[in-house]
C-alpha cells in the first residue's frame, strides 16, 4: 500500500519529534542528578500526583489522536476547515513537538542561571505547546470526508487529555509554582 507523501512527511515529523522529546527529558534528568527534582518548582505533592496521572493519560491521548490522523484521515482529499490541506497537521505537530523537546533544556538552564529571557522563553515554549494542542481540536472537528465513529471519539478523548496536560497544567499551573527568581 502506497503511503501519501503528506502523510509520510507527517510521520517523519512525529518520529523525529517524538524521539527528541523523551530523549531531551532523559538527557536532562541523567545530566542533572542533583537538581532534577527542582524542575517541579513549588508544585505541591498533591498536584504532583495529579500530574503523574495526567501525564500518562496525555501520552496515551497523544497516541490516540495521532493514530487517528495517520490511519483514518485521507491526506490527499481531506480538508481542515474547508480551507487547509493535510499539511495543517504537520504544522501543528511541529508547534507541539519542537517546543516540547526544548522545555527540559530551557528549564535546567533556568535553574543554573536564572534570567528574565530564559523565563520568557520557557513561558513561550509552554504556551506554544498548549496552543498547538488546543488548535488540534478545530483541526479535527472541522475535517471533511471523515467518519465520526468510535475511532474519532477516541481521538477527541485522547486530545482532551493531551490538551488538559499541555494547555492547563503545563502552560498555566506549572509556571505559577515555578516563578522567576533572579
Amino acid at each position: 500500500m502506497e503511503i501519501h507523501p503528506k502523510k509520510r512527511k507527517l510521520a517523519g515529523v512525529i518520529l523525529v519529534g517524538g524521539t527528541l522529546v523523551p530523549a531531551s527529558y532523559l538527557r536532562g534528568l541523567l545530566t542533572h542528578p542533583v537538581t532534577r527534582g527542582d524542575i517541579w518548582g513549588g508544585v505541591p505533592d498533591a498536584l504532583r500526583s495529579l500530574y503523574s496521572v495526567s501525564m500518562i493519560l496525555a501520552a496515551l491521548g497523544f497516541f490516540l489522536f495521532t493514530g487517528f490522523i495517520l490511519f483514518r484521515v485521507n491526506a490527499g482529499q481531506t480538508r481542515v476547515a474547508r480551507r487547509f490541506g493535510f499539511e495543517a497537521f504537520t504544522l501543528l505537530y511541529l508547534m507541539i513537538l519542537i517546543p516540547s523537546a526544548l522545555w527540559m533544556p530551557l528549564t535546567f538552564a533556568m535553574l543554573e542561571s536564572p534570567s528574565q529571557g530564559l523565563w520568557w522563553a520557557i513561558r513561550a515554549d509552554l504556551i506554544l505547546v498548549g496552543a498547538g494542542s488546543v488548535l488540534m481540536f478545530p483541526a479535527l472537528l472541522t475535517l471533511d470526508l471523515v467518519k465520526r465513529g468510535w475511532p474519532f471519539a477516541l481521538a477527541i478523548l485522547g486530545l482532551t487529555f493531551f490538551a488538559l496536560q499541555t494547555a492547563i497544567l503545563d502552560a498555566i499551573v506549572w509556571p505559577a509554582y515555578f516563578p522567576f527568581r533572579p
